[in-house]
């Protein structure tokens, strides 16, 4: 995040109305969510473990036990029930 002067960068009527709110403030202007990738789709995250969660709700629908997932995947069973909860909801 980059400071910039608002002199700079807004229109005089428009800087005018903002020091009736802050005057002498930093504030912050958030940017459009719509510009804004969600979370995990512009590194590739929420992908892989979309991904791997698949491959355990697969895993688990094909006979292998929740200790054996957890250990497969280095999770716990708690989080791996989770997962597999979510994946047959979601499959049905």
């Amino acid at each position: 995040m980059k400071y910039r002067n608002a002199k700079a960068v807004l229109p005089e009527r428009l800087l005018i109305e903002l020091q009736q709110y802050v005057k002498g403030e930093i504030i912050y202007v958030p940017s459009n969510d719509v510009d804004r990738a969600g979370w995990g789709e512009a590194n590739g995250t929420k992908a892989k473990y979309m991904s791997r969660n698949n491959e355990i709700g697969l895993l688990y629908r094909n006979g292998m036990s929740l200790n054996e997932i957890a250990t497969r995947f280095y999770l716990s069973e708690c989080s791996i029930r989770k997962i597999v909860n979510s994946y047959l909801v979601c499959k049905k």
